[in-house]
C-alpha cells in the first residue's frame, strides 16, 4: 500500500471567516483595510554607519521643496491620511541651512496633520555593517535627537529599520519602550546591500533566535510588533533579485515600490501593477485574513531622483497620485495611518503569535515576473509558511515550505570592514530557488511529519487516502 496526497483545488478552500458588522466597529484592526506609507530623509543613498556611506550623495534632493512637494501630494490625493517620516543619522545631524528647514517642515507636518516622525538606523541595513551593541546606541541616541526635534515631549510609536536583528527589537521594545519596527523586508535576497528572506509577511512578534521567525512561545517573545517595509507582488518574489527574460528585465521586489513599478515601468503599466497588488490583500486577502494591509516605503529622494540617478526622466509623482486616488475610489473604507497607529492596533487585537494564521491568493498581473494564467496561494502561521504555485494549468505544487518550530540563528556581529550580507532564514525548501535543494515539490514528496505538521492548521488542505 502507498499513501496518496492532493491539494486540493487552489480556491476552494480555506474561506476566510466573514466580518460581522458589529464585530468590525468594535474592534481596531478586524473588518479594517490600512496603508503605512514610510518616507524616509537621508543624506547619501545608504548610510550604513554614522561616519561611513555608500552611494551617491542625495543632499541636493533632499530638502523642504521636496518634503512639501511628496506631503502636498499626498494630501491631495488622501486628504486626512498620516504618514511616517524616518530620518537617518546624518539628516538628524546634518546643519545645513537646507535641512534645518527640512526638519522644520516635517516637525510642521507632525503638528498640523498628525505624521508620525522617526529615526532609521543604518538606511536599512545596520546590522550588516554594525555590531549589535553599537545598533542600540544608535537607535537610543537618534531616537533621543527625533525627540528634541519635535519638542513638547513627543515620543515616535515605531521605528523604520529595514532589518533589524531580534536583539535590537528587544532592545527597542524592552529599554526603549518601542513596541513597532518595520524590521523586516518581506522576501528581500540578491537586491541592494543586504538579504533577509524568510518571514512571514504581516505582521508578527519575532522570536529571540531570529528577526524573521515569528516567537514560538512565552520564554521567545519579544514584544514588538515586526511590519514589512514593501507589499510586493507574490508571484514576482519567487525570483532571486532579478533576471532577464525574453529582453526583459523581471524585478523580485515589484509591487507597489516605486523604483520597480512608476519609475521603471513608467506611469501606465506601473500603476496598473501597483493596483494589482493592492486588490491582493484587499480583495481576496481581506475575505481570508479578516483585515487587509498595504505597506510601501518612498524614499523622499525619490521626488526628484531623475536629477541624480536619471530614471528616464520620470520621478513617479504621477504614479503616486493615481495610485493612492484609485485605492481611495476602489476602497472608500481604507485608511492611511501611521506605522505605529497600525503596529499598536495590530497589538492590542493580538497578543501573542498562536492564533495567527494569514492566507493570501493571488493571480500573475500579466506584467513582467507576475506571470499571466500562474496562481499561487500562502499560508503563514507562528510554525511554518507554506507556498503553493500552480503554472499553465498543471497541478499544484510546493514552492516554499520554511520551518519556524525548527532552531534558527542570526549571523554574528560583523568585524570592520566586513558585513555580514546575508541574514536570510531558509530551511527545508525556499522559495528563491538558490540552494540546489530549493526545486518544487510534489506534496507527496513531503514526510509523514511535515504533513501532519501542516495538517494541525489547515487539515482541509490535504486529503490522504491508502491504496
Amino acid at each position: 500500500m502507498r499513501v496518496r496526497v492532493a491539494i486540493l483545488g487552489i480556491f476552494t478552500v480555506l474561506v476566510g471567516r466573514p466580518v460581522i458588522a458589529d464585530e468590525a466597529a468594535a474592534d481596531s484592526l478586524m473588518g479594517h483595510r490600512f496603508l503605512t506609507l514610510a518616507t524616509v530623509v537621508r543624506v547619501n543613498q545608504i548610510e550604513v554607519t554614522r561616519d561611513i556611506s555608500h552611494g551617491p550623495d542625495e543632499s541636493a534632493i533632499h530638502g523642504p521643496e521636496e518634503a512639501r512637494t511628496f506631503r502636498e501630494a499626498i494630501e491631495e490625493s488622501w486628504p486626512g491620511g498620516r504618514i511616517t517620516w524616518a530620518f537617518s543619522w546624518k539628516a538628524l545631524h546634518d546643519e545645513r541651512p537646507r535641512y534645518r528647514e527640512l526638519r522644520e517642515v516635517v516637525v510642521k507636518y507632525h503638528r498640523e496633520l498628525g505624521d508620525e516622525i522617526t529615526f532609521i538606523p543604518g538606511a536599512y541595513f545596520a546590522n550588516m555593517y554594525n555590531t549589535r551593541e553599537q545598533v542600540n546606541r544608535d537607535l537610543h541616541e537618534g531616537l533621543k535627537k527625533v525627540s528634541e526635534m519635535v519638542g513638547g515631549g513627543y515620543r515616535p510609536k515605531a521605528v523604520i529599520a529595514g532589518f533589524l536583528a531580534a536583539e535590537n527589537q528587544r532592545y527597542l521594545a524592552e529599554e526603549e519602550g518601542i513596541h513597532v519596527c518595520q524590521g523586516n523586508i518581506w522576501s528581500q535576497y540578491a537586491v541592494d546591500n543586504g538579504d533577509g528572506e524568510g518571514s512571514i509577511a504581516y505582521p508578527y512578534y519575532p522570536s529571540r533566535e531570529h528577526f524573521c521567525k515569528p516567537a514560538q512561545g512565552e520564554e521567545d517573545f519579544i514584544d514588538c510588533v515586526n511590519l514589512d517595509g514593501w507589499t510586493i507582488d507574490f508571484l514576482a518574489a519567487r525570483i532571486p533579485g532579478a533576471k532577464m527574460v525574453d529582453g526583459e528585465k523581471h524585478r523580485s521586489r515589484m509591487g507597489v515600490g516605486p523604483i520597480e513599478t512608476v519609475i521603471w515601468l513608467g506611469t501606465e503599466q506601473g500603476t496598473k501593477q501597483m493596483l494589482h497588488t493592492t486588490a491582493t490583500h484587499f480583495d481576496r486577502g481581506f475575505e481570508l485574513n479578516g483585515f487587509g494591509w498595504i505597506t510601501c516605503t518612498w524614499e523622499l529622494g525619490l521626488v526628484e531622483a531623475r536629477k541624480i540617478y536619471g530614471y528616464q526622466g520620470r520621478n513617479g509623482m504621477e504614479g503616486l497620485r493615481i495610485w493612492l486616488k484609485e485605492t481611495r475610489k476602489r476602497w472608500p473604507d481604507a485608511q492611511l495611518v501611521t506605522h505605529g497607529e497600525f503596529g499598536l492596533r495590530w497589538r492590542e487585537h493580538f497578543k501573542s503569535n498562536d492564533k495567527l494564521n494569514y492566507r493570501f491568493e493571488q493571480e500573475g498581473s500579466g506584467i513582467r515576473a507576475s506571470v499571466a494564467g500562474e496562481k499561487v496561494r500562502w499560508f503563514m502561521n507562528s510554525d511554518f509558511r507554506l507556498g503553493l504555485q500552480r503554472k499553465d494549468g498543471g497541478p499544484e505544487e510546493i514552492f516554499d515550505f520554511t520551518r519556524y518550530d525548527l532552531p534558527a540563528k542570526e549571523p554574528a556581529d560583523p568585524t570592520p570592514g566586513k558585513p555580514t550580507r546575508n541574514w536570510s532564514l531558509m530551511n527545508r525548501l525556499n522559495q528563491k530557488g538558490v540552494r540546489p535543494q530549493d526545486q518544487p515539490i510534489a506534496p507527496d514528496q513531503l514526510t509523514a511529519e511535515e504533513r501532519q505538521l501542516i495538517r494541525r492548521h489547515y487539515p482541509e488542505l490535504f486529503e490522504a487516502a491508502e491504496e
